[in-house]
């Protein structure tokens, strides 16, 4: 028998995951094992396996990112922007879950 330490998350971890994305197309993906993060624009997919797997204790599948450009808005006259950000849907092994609306672990 192999003993096997489980994994400390490290800040740069929490760094990456920086909220989950509730909206209703991210609710759609959810009956297909799918969890959607804002992540840090620097994160690189094996790094954002790594923090999900760490943080709450899941098996990934799989994870595609993409990059949200900001919506140019008008308030009181004023040209203004959003902020880029970027997204991950991350795809759960069968029969793995993630509670979004729960605390960490």
């Amino acid at each position: 028998m192999s003993k096997t330490k489980k994994k400390m998350a490290t800040p740069r971890m929490y760094d990456i995951i920086k909220s989950p994305v509730i909206t209703e197309k991210a609710a759609m993906g959810s009956e297909y094992g799918q969890v959607t993060f804002r992540v840090a624009m620097d994160a690189t997919k094996p790094e954002i396996v790594d923090a999900v797997q760490t943080i709450f204790g899941v098996k990934v599948k799989s994870v595609n990112t993409l990059r949200q450009k900001g919506k140019t808005k008008r308030f009181k006259g004023y040209m203004g922007q959003r902020s880029d950000y970027k997204k991950a849907m991350v795809t759960l092994e069968d029969g793995q879950t993630i509670d979004i609306t729960a605390g960490v672990k």
